[in-house]
């Protein structure tokens, strides 16, 4: 099994991270259309696909109770519930996340959501299972928040009319971000529990399993919102059949970009803990920020303050990740 054996490298993995998870979305915004309801059973089926990938070939890379089958054989059910509770849990909160970005806008689902998980996510995992230096780490933690709170604001003063605000939508964005930040500390909780040899399981039967839960959480909680969607109108699966194949190589290579994001994130967490870990991924919305930016021109003709905001986004981040980096204890 592959583990990083120095921070640097492990360091470099959750920044890797973060671009994953900062960048799935772009397969999304490249279809035309499409309800992310139907692009999501594609979604879900890609981010189990390249977790067992990465199970079978890294996680397996020599014999003994650390390799991917042996570790789920010698694992407590328990482990395994948690980490597969963790992806039912976080599949509910990403959906509900997007939902909240269409209800009220980036500006307002971005703070409040991401802002809730960040802060709940890297705490609860901290309480089950510490590691690094609290007070550099929660510093750092803070600075992320503002940064977060930045993109928001950023978003908010582009000087383009955006979406209204609702006692529905903020309650969808509260949801998300509780849910969003409680995946996280199910992991941790799996990976404390000794199995039969006395062992708990690794960072790549912790992926298999929370993505199998997120997986088996879109044909419990799809067909719900496809019946009755928070925004916009009902929709069935012969949309998902009459679709392009594009459409679903999409999903998939979103699937795929997310799941090696969060392998990356829990090997890297093997390493330096799952707080620090989790708390650098979660810098994921600077990125897809960035891809806003850049690529698909959102803050074009926006106002220069909203450009100020973001570069002192920009800032923020860089000193979170600098303060969440020196929290580590070797």
């Amino acid at each position: 099994m592959y583990i990083p054996a120095t921070f640097t490298v492990a360091l470099l993995l959750t920044i890797l991270c973060t671009c994953c998870w900062g960048s799935f979305a772009n397969t999304f915004k490249l279809t035309r259309n499409y309800r992310f309801e139907l692009y999501y059973w594609d979604y879900g089926l890609g981010i189990f696909l390249v977790s067992l990938l990465y199970a079978f070939t890294l996680g397996s890379t020599s014999h003994g109770p650390l390799s991917f089958v042996q570790n789920v054989h010698g694992a407590a059910w328990a482990s395994l519930g948690y980490a597969a509770l963790g992806g039912f849990v976080f599949n509910i909160a990403n959906v509900l996340l997007i939902a909240a970005i269409e209800m009220v806008g980036l500006a307002i689902a971005f703070p409040l959501s991401i802002g809730i998980a960040l802060v709940e996510g890297t705490l609860l995992s901290y309480l089950i299972h510490p590691a690094g230096d609290a007070r550099l780490l929660f510093a750092g933690v803070g600075m992320a928040l503002i940064a977060v709170i930045l993109i928001g604001i950023a978003y908010a003063s582009r000087g383009t009319a955006g979406a209204v605000a609702t006692r529905k939508g903020i309650l969808v964005c509260l949801v998300s971000g509780v849910l969003m930040g409680s995946w996280a500390p199910a992991i941790a909780k799996a990976t404390s529990i000794a199995g039969s040899g006395g062992g708990t399981i690794t960072p790549y039967t912790s992926a298999v399993f929370m993505t199998l839960g997120a997986f088996f959480c879109c044909f419990v909680f799809n067909p719900i919102l496809m019946r009755r969607p928070l925004v916009g109108s009902p929709v069935s699966m012969a949309g998902y059949f009459a679709a392009p194949k594009s459409y679903h190589v999409l999903g998939l290579l979103g699937g795929f970009i997310w799941g090696t994001g969060t392998v990356l994130n829990l090997v890297a967490g093997g390493k330096v803990g799952l707080p620090i870990s989790y708390a650098i991924g979660q810098a994921s919305p600077m990125i897809a920020t960035l891809w806003g930016v850049l690529v698909w021109h959102e803050f074009r003709g926006a106002r220069a303050k909203s450009k100020v905001y973001l570069g002192g986004m920009i800032a923020a981040y860089m000193l979170a990740l600098t303060l969440i980096a020196l929290a580590y204890k070797g």
